[in-house]
């Protein structure tokens, strides 16, 4: 029997033109994506019909979506959500760790290209406000940090590359959003990024590429170390969706 997720919500101002369907999968994506629900929370469609003020219709729909976009999975009892096992996050974060450095290396390797400064200056202004006034602890971080990675791609001038490393990004968020529980690693994260960008204003690629590689994770082995570490937080905050 299905169970009251949460209370209704209701739809923001720019999602009110838009087809049900399509306003319901939105939303639900968003929640999915952003850890509302634990791995053991099944996905009922009269709980979530209520939760969007919506027929059952659109949530079957977007509840098929879903599926095939990778983000849920179906077991015996229902619709849940989906979470590499640790082999799937050594190949996705090998895969993260390959994109990231692709972006400056390239630039590396041609001469000819050059970041993109408007769109990093912008980003590297968050992080100068963010190093005055550091946000708490909180596993959303994990969105700022990958709005970061996101763009200092996009700076390098190569669209398929990030949107690869976007959709790469949201595969392993559930499990990277348990990285940021401390002070100590959101003031260190403010700082590398800062410094990346820096550098790549600056010209100084080589240093900036040494620099992403050790944020990202210079081993395989670290990588592992990474991905066992937010698996293990992820296993013990789960239930507090």
């Amino acid at each position: 029997m299905d169970t009251p997720l949460y209370t209704h919500v209701d739809p923001p101002p720019a999602d009110r033109g838009i087809p049900q369907r399509e306003r319901v999968y939105r939303l639900l994506r968003e929640e999915v994506m952003n850890g509302r629900f634990s791995p053991r929370q099944r996905l009922g469609e009269v709980a979530l019909a209520e939760r969007f003020g919506a027929s059952r219709t659109p949530v079957r729909e977007a509840l098929a979506r879903l599926l095939s976009d990778g983000l849920i999975e179906r077991r015996d009892h229902g619709f849940f959500v989906t979470v590499p096992n640790l082999r799937e996050l050594r190949d996705l974060y090998e895969l993260r760790v390959t994109l990231e450095l692709r972006g400056i290396a390239r630039a590396i390797e041609d001469p000819g290209l050059r970041h993109d400064a408007e769109i990093l200056s912008a980003e590297l202004e968050h992080w100068y406000r963010m190093r005055q006034a550091p946000p708490e602890p909180d596993p959303q971080f994990v969105v700022l940090d990958e709005q970061f990675h996101a763009a200092l791609s996009r700076s390098s001038g190569n669209p398929a590359l990030t949107e690869t490393l976007v959709g790469v990004n949201q595969r392993i968020r559930r499990v990277r959003m348990y990285d940021f529980l401390t002070a100590d690693r959101i003031s260190s994260t403010i700082t590398e990024h800062i410094q990346i960008a820096e550098l790549v204003l600056d010209g100084e690629l080589e240093p900036a590429l040494r620099a992403l590689h050790e944020h990202v994770g210079e081993s395989m082995a670290v990588v592992l170390e990474r991905a066992q570490r937010a698996w293990s937080a992820m296993s013990l905050h789960s239930g507090a969706f």
